[in-house]
């Protein structure tokens, strides 16, 4: 299964293994369980420290275990992780056979803390690019705790259990048979809910430190930006945020981003956090933003506040909290999140395979998602609100070409209908008739845009009537010593391109600032 040069590479990493270790397989007559046998035979035959059994008894086949020799670590994939998942194989190869982790050391004392047992479920696609963060979090606390299990699960592989646990979106957690959590989450985002206190721990922390000379708000592009140039001015330099990486973490394929061919957004998101952690810039994670106190006076000090309880102080602040992806706000569309109700069809398209599904926007985004799709489910509904496709024209034709897309124009989606557990259906208005229509279906994608995330700003800086933080051609906001940057902004075409080098601006006008005040 591997080709000769990821032999070599593999072989590579392999030499670092420092303790031995098994790898036990449960396979069936199947020829997935065959296709498992032969990767597992090539990485047992690259290093001297993993031994190969083939006596496995997991329920789930194919599968295997990774067991470390005299110890009492297991990890378990139910599947075959290749895909987006063979780094998460290869890192828990190594991390079972004893190389050290790169985890902070007071995160990891954390998780060898912890006195729980806890059996950790998680649900994955191979096309999901939101996954590996998740099994390789969970993956490694069970490396260093063992309290701790996993068994990361590719839902396509087991369809009667993804039915029977209603699992619609991925990553999917559960622990202890209970779920747990949906969507991507690191190793602080899962300590944060399995460890009771670690907020308030965290926030007090962060309370307790000086005021910055410039704190950027949000880890996206804008904000990574931001920070490297504040840094290399050797001023005092802060950045909090919800998540580093932003909206990137969620975009399949970069294509656009000069110097760079080709990348996926969760691997620029990690180069662009070692970028930043390569100067000294303290970085804040799982932060989310409430409250901005502008400074009472020229050269005071803005408060900034979380929902933590944290608060930060600063003398100058740049705002780049990014955008989210836009809601129908429908009837039924919360009550089904996760459940039929879906935002991202790299993700969650292989959940479907066989079903009936509609995508909502007629613009690239929706245009993409409908041709993904097509290819796995078994019927396609592209819903447009106007009254023609707004998608590049050779997306158009290439949907044009495919017998199972429907595409309705001039329909507002008015309600999603379920049984209670998961969508049943769709409803949606002819705006030309203003009669209603009823598509009964599995699932739903949402692809209609994106939504400033500013609301915490109202009243505080001016904004558009659409949320936007209005600046000028120096990234200046309506506060003095307050800066904007990225989709957050009235910047024109929200591109990571354009979200970089305005919080290059943002930066050097906030430095400006600082020296003129």
């Amino acid at each position: 299964m591997l080709d000769a040069n990821l032999k070599t590479q593999l072989k590579a990493y392999l030499e670092k293994v420092t303790q031995p270790f098994e790898i036990v397989a449960s396979l069936d007559e199947g020829a997935k369980s065959a296709e498992l046998k032969s990767l597992l035979e090539e990485i047992a035959s690259l290093s001297d420290k993993i031994t190969l059994r083939l006596d496995g008894q997991d329920a789930r086949k194919p599968s295997f275990n990774l067991n470390r020799i005299h110890g009492d670590i297991s990890l378990t994939f139910a599947g075959i992780p290749m895909g987006h998942e063979f780094t998460s194989l290869v890192l828990a190869l190594l991390q079972v056979g004893g190389h050290p982790s790169k985890l902070a050391q007071d995160v990891i004392e954390q998780i060898k803390n912890l006195d729980t047992e806890m059996q950790f479920e998680t649900y994955f696609s191979l096309s999901c690019q939101n996954c590996p963060d998740v099994v390789q979090a969970l993956n490694l606390m069970a490396v260093l705790n063992p309290k701790i299990k996993h068994v990361a699960i590719d839902g396509a592989l087991f369809q009667e259990e993804v039915e029977q646990r209603q699992v619609m979106s991925v990553p999917m957690i559960f622990l202890n048979g209970e779920m747990f959590g949906q969507g991507r989450m690191g190793v602080e985002e899962i300590l944060a809910k399995v460890d009771t206190g670690a907020v308030a721990r965290e926030a007090e922390k962060i309370s307790q430190k000086e005021a910055f000379d410039v704190l950027v708000v949000g880890g996206g592009p804008a904000g990574a930006a931001a920070a490297i140039y504040a840094a290399r001015k050797g001023i005092r330099t802060g950045v909090v945020a919800e998540r580093f990486g932003g909206q990137v973490l969620d975009t399949m394929s970069i294509e656009n981003f000069i110097s760079v061919q080709e990348t996926e957004g969760p691997k620029l998101a990690r180069a662009m956090e070692e970028h930043v952690r390569q100067y000294e810039v303290d970085i804040m994670n799982l932060q989310r933003a409430t409250r901005l106190v502008p400074a009472a006076e020229k050269g005071g000090l803005h408060t900034l506040e979380f929902e933590s309880g944290a608060q930060l102080q600063a003398k100058s602040v740049i705002l780049s909290t990014g955008a989210r992806w836009r809601e129908m706000n429908v009837p039924g569309e919360q009550e089904y999140r996760t459940r039929g109700v879906a935002y991202c069809p790299h993700c969650d398209g292989p959940l479907y395979k066989g079903k009936r599904v509609a995508v909502i926007g007629g613009g690239n985004s929706g245009v993409e998602a409908a041709i993904d799709l097509a290819g796995i489910v078994s019927e396609v509904t592209l819903i447009e609100f106007d009254t023609k496709l707004r998608a590049d024209e050779v997306l158009q034709k290439k949907l044009a070409t495919l017998p199972n897309v429907t595409v309705i124009k001039n329909a507002l989606t008015t309600e999603v209908k379920g049984d209670g557990s998961k969508v049943t259906a769709l409803v949606y208005k002819d705006r030309a008739t203003e009669e209603l229509h009823t598509i009964e279906l599995e699932g739903i994608f949402v692809q209609i845009g994106l939504l400033p995330n500013s609301e915490w700003l109202k009243d505080t800086v001016e904004l558009t009537n659409r949320g936007e933080i209005v600046v000028n051609d120096r990234a200046e906001t309506s506060i003095p010593g307050v800066f904007a940057a990225g989709d957050v902004t009235t910047v024109p075409y929200k591109q990571i391109v354009i979200a970089v080098g305005q919080g290059a601006t943002a930066s050097l006008s906030a430095f400006d600032y600082l020296i003129r005040s």
